[in-house]
C-alpha cells in the first residue's frame, strides 16, 4: 500500500520517486500542480541530497538551480533535480541572483545558515532552512528580524512537525488525561564502532569508505566552504565530519537534542525553558572530535512546575521516545521526535519490570483515524503559494535554537544557565 501524506514519516520524507509521488492531490493542492514552486537548492551533502531527491520528484516543485562547493555533490544534486535544464552553481549568491527562483532550500553546514538566510531574504526568496537554525543567539535574532521585517515565508526543517500525533497528545495532556505533568524524558542514542563512528561518514549517513583526500581537495572550493568560520588549511575531517567540531555547528545540541525538544514544543507549546544544566564528555569516541559524544541536559519550566531531561549517548542502541509523566499516568510515543507518529497512555506502572507486567494502555492513538496533515516540505510549498505561515516558522525556529544553545552555554560555563525573556539572552 502506498503511503499517504498523513502517514509520511521521516523515512518516507527522505524517500524518492514513487514514494514521494504517492501523496494524494487533495493535500497537495491543484494550484501547485499547475504552477509548481521554482526552487534553488543550496547544499546537496548528506541532508541536502535527501531534500532534493524529494523536491525533484514531486509535481508541486520544480528544481531549476543547484549549488554546492564540492563538485561530486553538485553533480549528484543536478542528477536528483528531475530537471535536465537545472543550472549548476558553485557560489550561492549567483543562484540567489536568478529572478526565476521563488524559494531556496538551505542545507549547508550550520555556520553558513545566518548569512545564507539573510542574503535569501534580501533577494526576495522564500526559505526552507535545515535545523539547527544557527550557532548563536545574536545570529538568531538577526535572522528573525530580517525574516519578519520582509514577511518572508520561512520553514525550519523539523519533520516531526508533520505528525498530527503531537497535536492530539497536547490536547489530552491539557485535558488532564495523565494529571499534572512534572517530568518529561527525551533522548537520542547511537551505538557504532570506532571504525564506523557517528558523524564520521563520507557524504551520507551510512557511508564510511574514505574518498581520496587529494581528489577531494581538487573537487572542493575550500575557501567557500569555510566562509565565516576561522581560516585554516584544507582539513578533510572538518569538511566531511563538520559536526564533530565547534566552529561549524553545536554538536548534539543542534543535531539531535533539537529534534527532541522541538517535539516537546509541538506537544506542549511552552516555549523556551527557564533554566538548563548540561554536562558532556567524550566517553568513547577518542578520535579527535571536539564535541562530546555524551550530552546530558536538564531543563526546568518553572511556570509549569515541570522538568525536562535529554540524554544523549553514542554508546548504546537503546532509544528514549518522548515520555510525558503525569501524576495519573504516562504518555509514551513510539519513536524519536522526528518519527513519533503514535502514542499510548498508561496508568502508572510497577517500579521495576521484574515486579510485574506493564499495565495495558488506557488509550492508543491511531494515526489512520487522526487528522490528515501534509508533510513538512509540502507544508512549505503550499505556504509559498498562499503566503501562509509554515508549521516551523521563524518564531518557532527561535525557540528551537535558544533551547539548544542554553545547553551549549551551560556546558561551556560548567554551571546552570537561565533564559532572560526580556533581554532574550542566556544568563
Amino acid at each position: 500500500m502506498k503511503p499517504t501524506s498523513s502517514s509520511i514519516t521521516r523515512r518516507d520524507f527522505l524517500a524518492t520517486g514513487a514514494a514521494a509521488l504517492a501523496a494524494p492531490a487533495i493535500l497537495r493542492g491543484a494550484d501547485l500542480a499547475k504552477e509548481p514552486v521554482r526552487i534553488g537548492h543550496i547544499g546537496t551533502g548528506t541532508r541536502g541530497w535527501d531534500l532534493i531527491k524529494y523536491t525533484g520528484a514531486v509535481p508541486e516543485a520544480k528544481v531549476i538551480a543547484v549549488c554546492d562547493v564540492y563538485g561530486p555533490h553538485l553533480k549528484r544534486g543536478i542528477e536528483a533535480s528531475g530537471n535536465p535544464e537545472a543550472k549548476a552553481y558553485r557560489d550561492y549568491r549567483d543562484l540567489l541572483a536568478d529572478p526565476k527562483i521563488e524559494a531556496v532550500v538551505i542545507a549547508a553546514p550550520d555556520h553558513w545558515h545566518e548569512q545564507m538566510v539573510l542574503d535569501a531574504v534580501a533577494a526576495g526568496k522564500a526559505i526552507y532552512c535545515e535545523k539547527g537554525l544557527t550557532t548563536s543567539i545574536a545570529s538568531a535574532k538577526r535572522m528573525r528580524s530580517a525574516v519578519k521585517k520582509a514577511g518572508t515565508v520561512f520553514q525550519l526543517g523539523h519533520q516531526g512537525r508533520q505528525l498530527p500525533a503531537t497535536a492530539e497528545a497536547g490536547r489530552l495532556i491539557r485535558d488532564g488525561r495523565i494529571g499534572p505533568v512534572t517530568l518529561i524524558h527525551i533522548g537520542r542514542y547511537f551505538n557504532g564502532s570506532k571504525e564506523r563512528a557517528p558523524w564520521r561518514w563520507y557524504g551520507y549517513y551510512t557511508w564510511y569508505d574514505r574518498p581520496d583526500p587529494a581528489q577531494v581537495a581538487k573537487d572542493l572550493d575550500w575557501e567557500k566552504w569555510l566562509g565565516p568560520a576561522p581560516k585554516i588549511d584544507f582539513n578533510e575531517k572538518h569538511f566531511w565530519h563538520w559536526r564533530c567540531y565547534w566552529p561549524y555547528g553545536t554538536g548534539q545540541a543542534g543535531d539531535l537534542l533539537t529534534h527532541e525538544t522541538d517535539h516537546v514544543q509541538c506537544v506542549l507549546g511552552w516555549g523556551i525553558p527557564d533554566t538548563c544544566m548540561c554536562a558532556g564528555l567524550n566517553a568513547y569516541y577518542d578520535d579527535g572530535r571536539e564535541v562530546p559524544d555524551t550530552w546530558l541536559a536538564s531543563y526546568r519550566f518553572e511556570k509549569h512546575s515541570c522538568s525536562l531531561t535529554f540524554e544523549g549517548c553514542m554508546n548504546s542502541k537503546r532509544q528514549q521516545p518522548p515520555e510525558y509523566i503525569g501524576r495519573d499516568g504516562r504518555l509514551i510515543f513510539n519513536g524519536i521526535g522526528q518519527d513519533a507518529s503514535r502514542f499510548w497512555i498508561y496508568p502508572d506502572g510497577p517500579a521495576f519490570p521484574h515486579m510485574g507486567k506493564m499495565p495495558e494502555p488506557t488509550f492508543a492513538y491511531d494515526p489512520s483515524k487522526g487528522e490528515k496533515w501534509p508533510n513538512h516540505m509540502d507544508d512549505f510549498l503550499q505556504c509559498v503559494r498562499t503566503g501562509g505561515r509554515p508549521k516551523c516558522h521563524i518564531d518557532e525556529a527561535f525557540i528551537e535554537i535558544a533551547t539548544a544553545l542554553m545547553s551549549v552555554e551551560s556546558y561551556r560555563l560548567k554551571r546552570e544557565v537561565r533564559w532572560d525573556p526580556k533581554k532574550e539572552e542566556i544568563a
